[in-house]
């Protein structure tokens, strides 16, 4: 389709077109609705709803206990940061307070997830980019003890950066595209990676600290660049700062401790208790066949995902089943600084500028 439109020298036509959302560069069903002059972005809209699930909605139809595996397919690169919102949110709701060695183990898990999320990230943009080999760099198998993954990684994310960093393609794929500046991320609420690559170096876990955060010792890393270049450093940056903090948890980690909190009738007890003890059978039984009900209220809880600011709303009105769920995604905010980012610039700019904010559709239509 065409359109006529008025620019300094006159009257021009422009052309949209849709990118996406069967386009292998928009990570997922995007579709992105583009106006263009010649190869000039003159607008772009992303236009989104392909992959609704509902997820939300469907929150209001489980259990407290069931809801857990449904915040999974939010942003299914990073699960657990999804399982630990929502769970620090609902034992805020009930008053809980978990065990110091559930917490350290939260963090560890939760910041593997990050890495694993980022070397996800690094492997798909840089094929999106043509880069073939980071790929099968990233993709290797690297979990198989974390001892051994704490040895081993920083060699590799020196070989990553070895790739990448001074690649003359993947300079000029990067360098001063994508522009995005400090007062534009703030105002459009963007967080994550994407804001701290232009200079904001605000990040939950240092803002407002959660599972024994403010025991840790790290930086909070940050750029002014603004540009897709300045995001790829940013997030092989907060690689190494994510191992510092999974150092520290494995010597913080007792070798022995509960890992549950004491709370007959929420928590199910231990399997051995059950085998001996009618109450504790009594209360798994009705744990799993009815749930449990949290006090009426409302509470709200962020994390830092490896997206940026995840956020879970949950509201009780006393049953075993939320009331409302509402999350606060961030692919589905930092998405909407893409026409900021890609209008006028060319079209090749727009896979690069999609894969640098690093979106999870998931969590976009939920």
């Amino acid at each position: 389709m065409t359109t006529t439109v008025n620019t300094a020298t006159g009257a021009a036509q422009t052309m949209v077109l849709n990118m996406g959302p069967q386009h292998p560069s928009t990570h997922g069903v995007l579709r992105v609705v583009l106006e263009l002059e010649g190869e000039t972005i003159v607008r772009a809209r992303p236009e989104i709803g392909y992959l609704h699930t509902g997820i939300e909605k469907s929150c209001e139809a489980k259990t407290y206990s069931q809801v857990i595996t449904l915040t999974d397919r939010l942003d299914y690169l990073a699960p657990l940061s999804n399982n630990l919102c929502y769970c620090l949110a609902v034992e805020k709701l009930l008053g809980l307070e978990v065990p110091k060695r559930a917490q350290y183990i939260r963090v560890l898990l939760t910041e593997l997830t990050r890495i694993g999320s980022h070397l996800v990230w690094l492997g798909t943009h840089a094929i999106d980019l043509g880069a073939m080999s980071v790929l099968l760099y990233c993709f290797r198998g690297w979990l198989k003890a974390v001892e051994r993954f704490i040895a081993m990684f920083p060699g590799r994310v020196q070989e990553y950066e070895d790739l990448l960093t001074q690649n003359r393609i993947w300079r000029a794929r990067t360098r001063g595209i994508g522009m995005l500046s400090a007062a534009d991320a703030i105002a459009m609420g963007v967080s994550g990676p994407t804001l701290r690559a232009s200079g904001v170096a605000y990040d939950v876990r240092k803002s407002f600290p959660y599972s024994s955060y403010e025991e840790f010792e790290f930086d909070v890393p940050t750029r002014t660049e603004s540009d897709c270049y300045a995001r790829y450093l940013l997030r092989v940056a907060e690689m190494r700062e994510s191992l510092k903090i999974i150092r520290q948890a494995m010597t913080k980690i007792p070798a022995e401790g509960p890992i549950r909190t004491e709370a007959p009738g929420i928590v199910p007890p231990d399997r051995e208790k059950m085998k001996t003890e009618m109450e504790a059978l009594i209360y798994h039984f009705k744990i799993f066949t009815e749930g449990f009900s949290p006090p009426p209220g409302e509470v709200y809880q962020t994390i830092e995902s490896p997206r940026g600011e995840l956020g879970f709303y949950v509201a009780s009105d006393g049953s075993p089943r939320p009331w409302r769920v509402k999350v606060r995604a961030p692919s589905f905010v930092n998405l909407q600084a893409l026409p900021c980012l890609v209008e006028g610039r060319l079209i090749a700019d727009v896979v690069a500028c999609i894969g640098t904010i690093d979106i999870v559709l998931g969590e976009v239509d939920r």
